[in-house]
């Protein structure tokens, strides 16, 4: 296995201009894409339409190369957009290409990546043990194609997966069943906390016993320490990506994570890129930065109110949802050390880490 990364800026939701640019140059064969990570400028709610739209365009263009219709690339290709650019984030796309391995392997853990995809989510379903359980079973699939095989060779799982529409509420309700919230985007905080709950008892983090016995976004101790969870009203299933580093891959990426204490944990961010192979100075220079190929970040507000003794709004604050507060605080925090403001930064981290922390995870050359 050989995985490449190339990021790109995005001027709109429909700016496929970069990837064109690449694929021009001979840089990407749009046969070898995999998947397609990136961040949008819209709300990141339940109503944010510029996640399928950013889906939609980058369809219509690899449609036209492969010769397949954009419901094929659909399946074809994993398409994992995170709504809300607030602060200094960059609306950006990272593509992920594969190819067979690239010469022997020299026994050097690299970049590995596995996709699976769930069976579509009932609204029903939708933030519950069944939806959870789903997961799970694709996160193994994901593992086995990887050809990772231990956990602590794991250092991202990033699913997206669907919360709770209008419509399909009302479908629910047509058919006498009832779902785990009526409120569109409160329904967030369920299908994000199924879908991490998922990825725990699908990697061996959390015993089935611990899963039976869990409240879903209650009992918020039980927990992955490599899931990022995000839920959006374009997809009906989830689609899992899982990263990790392979003694099987020839990539020239290795991939590392870490834990954020808070929303402005500088030395976390610093631990993730120490963990894939590069310790920044004091001050990063250009070619400590220039190996950093991706960051993926979640980012949470405190539970408490408070951060390093200090209060803040983030969950009083009536106009701007939380999310939005925590996600631009953090993607200044590592642009300050990477500068590079195109970073893969969600809201809501439930289930994901100990409530109040995040996962962090990046992808560095070798």
């Amino acid at each position: 296995m050989h995985i490449n990364v190339h990021k790109v800026d995005m001027a709109s939701p429909s700016d496929v201009s970069g990837l064109v640019a690449l694929i021009d140059a001979g840089t990407v064969d749009p046969a070898t894409i995999i998947a397609l990570i990136g961040k949008t400028e819209g709300n990141g709610g339940a109503n944010d339409f510029t996640r399928g739209f950013a889906t939609l365009s980058y369809q219509l263009l690899l449609a036209k190369h492969l010769k397949l219709t954009p419901d094929e690339i659909g399946k074809r290709i994993a398409f994992v957009w995170s709504g809300g650019t607030e602060g200094v984030l960059s609306p950006h796309a990272t593509i992920l290409t594969k190819t067979e391995a690239q010469g022997t392997p020299d026994g050097a853990k690299r970049l590995a990546m596995g996709i699976a995809l769930t069976d579509t989510i009932p609204p029903e379903d939708v933030g519950t043990k069944k939806h959870a359980s789903a997961v799970a079973d694709a996160v193994r699939r994901a593992m086995s194609e990887a050809g990772i095989n231990g956990l602590n060779d794991v250092h991202y799982v990033q699913v997206k997966g669907p919360l709770l529409t209008p419509a399909g509420i009302a479908d629910a309700d047509k058919r006498g069943v009832t779902t785990a919230t009526r409120d569109p985007n409160g329904s967030k905080v369920f299908a994000r906390g199924a879908m991490a709950l998922g990825v725990a008892l699908g990697l061996g983090e959390i015993t089935q016993a611990a899963f039976d016995a869990t409240r879903i976004a209650a009992d918020l101790d039980v927990y992955s320490a490599v899931a990022a969870t995000s839920a959006g009203g374009e997809l009906t299933s989830c689609e899992i990506l899982l990263f990790g580093n392979s003694s099987k891959a020839t990539s020239p990426f290795r991939m590392g994570h870490a834990v954020l204490a808070d929303a402005i944990d500088a030395s976390g961010v610093r631990r993730a890129l120490a963990s894939a192979g590069l310790t920044l100075s004091a001050e990063p220079t250009k070619d400590e930065t220039s190996r950093i190929a991706a960051i993926f970040a979640k980012a949470e507000a405190s539970p408490t109110g408070k951060i390093r003794g200090h209060r803040n709004t983030m969950l009083s604050d009536a106009d701007i949802n939380y999310e939005r507060h925590a996600r631009a605080a953090l993607g200044a925090v590592i642009a300050s050390l990477t500068s590079d403001t195109a970073i893969f930064v969600s809201g809501g981290t439930e289930h994901q880490c100990p409530p109040g922390e995040a996962p962090i995870a990046a992808i560095v050359r070798i």
